[in-house]
């Protein structure tokens, strides 16, 4: 039983890797099941060339369109091909909590309605969607409430879910809306999908940043793995940083102090805590912002920002180190895509697994077409 997939937004192939390891042979009838590219498409040419050679095999495989989504033949099935399953990790910048939060007014918020009409041309069996935690407020509910809809119309059962990837086993406190649609007609014959149970359901047995860097050891020679040069004063800086630590800890000699005005974010030249997760691996941003090993007065390697996406070390990135950075902050944890793909195909094969409520539930037919209640959307996002 394969799967074939299409995907928009692909970035570098997070989603598309957990896609691509999911699968196992059904235990009674024998048969594999498992999930299959068939094309993709996103404006980023770095993107589209890491993802073409780590999921295709080759970085100018002609399945992965290069270009906006606005341009791509969405409804060209001579073109793309039929699919039977959909993903797409539509653009987060205008729903994150950090920057100018538009939402559906920002120039990047619209853009799922693409997913949206891919969904209701080629009707998938299932598909699943991705996008920050921050979606849930923005745009006061609206946005998130306009989204569900949309993608209920286009005729699928709805699953949101607000993922807490460190209890998964990724070893990064990383939150993530993933939403997951099952075609009605399949849904009224009993494909139910429920949300995978947390594999990790206390802080102690949570992996951490020091585990996920250190065990194994990266090789010397892996790919991405060039260390950022940094001024004599930024390291002295750092020296006087505890673990866990950031920018403005007090213990930092005045001299050294950073000269900001404004907001401070918790993220500037912050360490990692050796025996926590890391804190959410971020894809842009300016001096500072580049997360920082607990001990040495360094920034992370992409290679090692990597592993805290829980890419593997023969994942090679293309572009130079601030694409790298980019693709790898912007990516969906590979592991953590794998269990959503693995439960959605087990949901279809009729093999059980451990569950739990879904914690973003919406009953979309009592919010259609009025503002929710401050109460209403604590219930719905928890």
């Amino acid at each position: 039983m394969i799967f074939r997939k299409g995907e928009l937004f692909n970035g570098p192939g997070g989603l598309a890797l957990g896609a691509k390891n999911a699968g196992f042979i059904h235990p009674k009838t024998g048969e594999e099941w498992r999930i299959e590219h068939l094309w993709s498409n996103d404006y980023d040419e770095t993107a589209c060339k890491t993802y073409g050679l780590n999921i295709c095999g080759n970085e100018n495989d002609e399945s992965v369109h290069v270009g906006p989504v606005e341009k791509l033949p969405i409804g060209d099935k001579a073109v793309l091909g039929e699919i039977d399953c959909f993903a797409f990790g539509f653009p987060c910048n205008d729903y994150s909590n950090v920057g100018e939060k538009k939402g559906l007014n920002g120039s990047f918020g619209p853009l799922y309605s693409y997913g949206v009409k891919v969904l209701q041309l080629y009707q998938p069996k299932f598909f699943v969607a991705e996008n920050v935690g921050g979606l849930q407020s923005s745009n006061e509910g609206q946005a998130f409430i306009k989204i569900l809809t949309e993608l209920e119309e286009s005729g699928y059962k709805l699953t949101p879910h607000l993922y807490r990837f460190e209890e998964y086993g990724i070893p990064q406190a990383r939150h993530r809306i993933i939403i997951v649609g099952i075609r009605n007609d399949l849904a009224e014959e009993g494909v139910e999908f429920k949300v995978p149970a947390p594999i990790t359901l206390s802080s102690t047995e949570y992996k951490t940043s020091r585990q996920a860097i250190l065990e194994p050891p990266i090789p010397e020679d892996a790919p991405n793995h060039e260390p950022t040069r940094h001024t004599k004063k930024v390291k002295e800086m750092l020296s006087y940083i505890p673990a866990g630590e950031n920018a403005w800890y007090l213990g930092i000699p005045e001299e050294l102090r950073l000269n900001v005005k404004g907001a401070r974010l918790s993220s500037i030249y912050k360490r990692l805590d050796p025996n926590r997760p890391a804190y959410t691996v971020t894809g842009s941003g300016g001096g500072g912002t580049h997360m920082y090993h607990w001990s040495e007065n360094r920034a992370l390697t992409n290679r090692e920002r990597a592993r805290l996406q829980t890419f593997p070390d023969d994942f090679v990135f293309i572009g130079n180190k601030e694409a790298i950075r980019k693709q790898i902050g912007m990516a969906v944890p590979a592991e953590g895509a794998e269990i959503v793909f693995n439960a959605i195909l087990k949901t279809f094969a009729g093999i059980d697994y451990e569950s739990v409520e879904p914690l973003a539930k919406l009953q979309l037919e009592n919010l259609k077409g009025k503002k929710p209640t401050n109460t209403e959307l604590v219930a719905l996002t928890v």
